[in-house]
């Protein structure tokens, strides 16, 4: 039976999976970014809990990243696009499910990547921060 942790995580890659750039979770950036653009789910830091002892309970505020990637002429508008479609998935369903409290992300960090030969690279990388609740930390 999988964990909180990766049960949530997995339901972020398919809420994420739903979008029409590809969706990939902890690969390599490959040699070639999709024309609709690429993001890598990082099952990140559960960072320390709160707790709680009656009942017993660990309270997280795990943050897992999203990488953003896209490629081409028209790479700013695609961008923009990209992330704004992360927004609407997260907010369409703030608690994935039921399976955590609370799902927000935090604004993205974006580079521009030269790429010698080829149209260089847009990425971010965005923080997303999960709240949730477990009885066991390694449960």
């Amino acid at each position: 039976m999988p964990t909180t942790r990766e049960t949530i995580l997995a339901a972020l890659h398919t809420r994420l999976s739903v979008l029409p750039a590809t969706t990939l979770r902890g690969d390599v950036l490959p040699e070639r970014v999709p024309a609709e653009g690429l993001l890598i789910l990082r099952d990140g830091e559960p960072g320390e809990p709160e707790v709680t002892l009656s009942p017993l309970r660990y309270h997280y505020q795990h943050r897992a990243e999203i990488e953003a990637v896209v490629q081409g002429t028209d790479r700013d508008a695609a961008f923009d696009t990209l992330i704004a479609s992360i927004g609407a998935a997260l907010a369409a369903d703030r608690t994935l499910g039921g399976l955590c409290d609370w799902v927000e992300a935090e604004a993205p960090r974006p580079v521009d990547l030269p790429v010698e030969g080829a149209a260089s690279l847009k990425a971010a990388v965005i923080p997303v921060v999960m709240h949730y609740s477990t009885a066991d930390p390694l449960g």
